[in-house]
């Protein structure tokens, strides 16, 4: 009867943490896209949805950062493995916290109850589609361990940034023209605060990435918010 080796054994376990690793992080995109449409649609039951579906994401974290701990505790890995599960273990947090941002545009919605927003989307779904393409592009170059791609994603935070800054501009004025208009302002601002932060996480995520090709962690894109 042939055995795995316990090299093979450890191999297998790491690639299967990556692999829910990338799960975890399509779970993320999903709430990202659906909390945006739903205040786009103005639709309630999408937006419960998401709430609801935000326990699976923040199960889905804990139970690979077990696996990972365990992974440490029993298996005792090389400084290379090391690197990789101790990324998993900080991405895995950034990931669930992202989630945490989905929800909270989805409570935003809810806040709104039968009251319209207070102008079309238009920069926010721009800042939804940029965070949810360098989410992507992040775990591409997490499993192609590719430093300089995540670099290059991380830079990309200014452009959310700057569409962050038209959407504040552009509320502050509704308020200062209106004060009638300040409470639903004030919600369509923290729904673009929740975009701006997810991007600063993609950053991080970047980070990690760096760290594990280069054993070095290099501080990216410092948010001013």
């Amino acid at each position: 009867m042939i055995t795995s080796s316990p090299r093979s054994h450890f191999d297998h376990q790491l690639s299967k943490l990556q692999d829910d690793l990338l799960l975890l992080a399509s779970m993320v995109d999903k709430a990202i896209d659906r909390a945006v449409e739903s205040l786009e649609q103005r639709d309630h039951a999408a937006s419960e949805r998401v709430i609801r579906d935000d326990l699976a994401i923040n199960e889905k974290r804990f139970e690979i950062e077990q696996r990972a701990l365990m992974l440490i505790a029993t298996q005792q890995p090389m400084a290379g493995d090391l690197r990789v599960i101790a990324s998993v273990i900080h991405i895995v947090t950034d990931l669930e916290r992202m989630g945490d941002h989905a929800e909270g545009i989805a409570k935003i919605n809810l806040l709104h109850g039968d009251q319209p927003l207070l102008k079309p989307l238009i920069d926010v779904p721009r800042m939804a589609d940029l965070c949810r393409d360098m989410l992507r592009r992040s775990m591409d170059a997490f499993i192609a361990r590719d430093a300089e791609a995540a670099k290059l994603i991380a830079a990309e935070d200014d452009q959310v940034d700057q569409l962050y800054d038209q959407v504040y501009h552009e509320l502050v004025m509704f308020m200062i023209s209106d004060p009638k208009t300040i409470e639903r302002a004030t919600w369509l601002l923290w729904t673009a605060h929740n975009l701006e932060r997810i991007a600063d996480r993609v950053t991080n995520i970047c980070e990690r990435v760096v760290f594990l090709v280069t054993g070095r962690m290099e501080e990216m894109n410092v948010s001013k918010y």
